[in-house]
């Protein structure tokens, strides 16, 4: 079985592919599952779809899809997030361009920060959101979810991982995402929570899916 990441951030690609690798490859062997993953990279010229939905689901569900059909492989679609209760949720679906078209990870984290300046400790919740679509050559979808809780930091801390890994502070850790072991998060990210759903779906599926 070959498996498509339909992303084209590599950095998402990478923790996607660390995850599946690593903590819970086993699994997959165990189960003669023989998943092969791959990257947009071996398919030049596929593009994505715009992310124009409505929710998390929709926007990874067009891009699975996608993928899908153009590949005739399975493929998995990721979209993520991060809500902040204090802003009513934002940046949410908007996370990757909250500072405007192609931002750098820089530019979000000074937005998010600044929109955050008056709002004292106590009351800086936040969660991770990520959504996984799997989608079959035939075009049947499925949605798996992970959710991450934490808070947002005064200022940013850490040099590890990506996005908004130095301002989210993982209370049971006691750390940023960016202070964390890729090990370290993994094991407790909203995306890790994800792909562990994606792999129950997966190991599930297997007679349908050979």
């Amino acid at each position: 079985m070959h498996l498509v990441l339909a992303s084209e951030n590599p950095h998402k690609t990478e923790e996607i592919a660390s995850i599946l690798y690593s903590r819970k490859w086993s699994e997959y062997q165990k189960a003669s599952l023989d998943l092969t993953l791959e990257s947009l990279a071996n398919y030049p010229g596929l593009k994505l779809p715009p992310e124009i939905g409505a929710t998390y689901s929709e926007n990874a569900a067009a891009k699975a899809r996608t993928v899908a059909k153009k590949t005739g492989h399975w493929a998995m679609g990721d979209d993520s997030g991060l809500e902040v209760k204090a802003l009513d949720g934002a940046p949410g679906l908007h996370s990757a361009r909250y500072a405007g078209h192609h931002p750098t990870y820089e530019d979000n984290l000074n937005k998010l920060l600044a929109a955050m300046k008056d709002v004292p400790e106590g009351q800086r919740q936040a969660r991770f959101i990520c959504t996984l679509a799997l989608a079959s050559p035939e075009g049947e979808v499925s949605i798996v979810e992970g959710i991450c809780e934490g808070e947002i930091t005064l200022s940013q801390s850490g040099r590890k991982g990506f996005g908004y890994d130095p301002i989210f502070y993982y209370p049971p850790a006691k750390k940023t995402f960016a202070e964390l072991s890729a090990a370290e998060k993994n094991a407790i990210s909203h995306r890790g929570r994800a792909l562990k759903a994606a792999i129950a779906f997966f190991l599930k599926s297997k007679s349908k899916i050979d």
